[in-house]
């Protein structure tokens, strides 16, 4: 899960290499956190908040298969 975030924000970003995310794991439920350079959070972000959306969704439907219930939270 935590590369796959990687991965698609790597994508969208300008800064590339300030992209990190890290995992707090519970027994059912992570919580990844996702931080990026600060000029690049609209991107991530989207406009109305699409594009932080769509990743909450693929992260949900990546993680249902897997049977645990994942959280990302895009820290400023």
């Amino acid at each position: 899960m935590k590369d796959l975030i990687s991965y698609i924000a790597q994508a969208l970003v300008d800064r590339p290499e300030e992209v990190s995310v890290t995992e707090v794991e519970g027994n059912q439920t992570s919580v990844l956190e996702l931080k990026v350079a600060k000029e690049d959070l609209g991107k991530v972000i989207g406009k109305k908040g699409r594009t932080a959306q769509a990743m909450r969704t693929i992260l949900s439907a990546a993680s249902a298969k897997l049977r645990k219930r994942t959280v990302l939270e895009i820290i400023e």
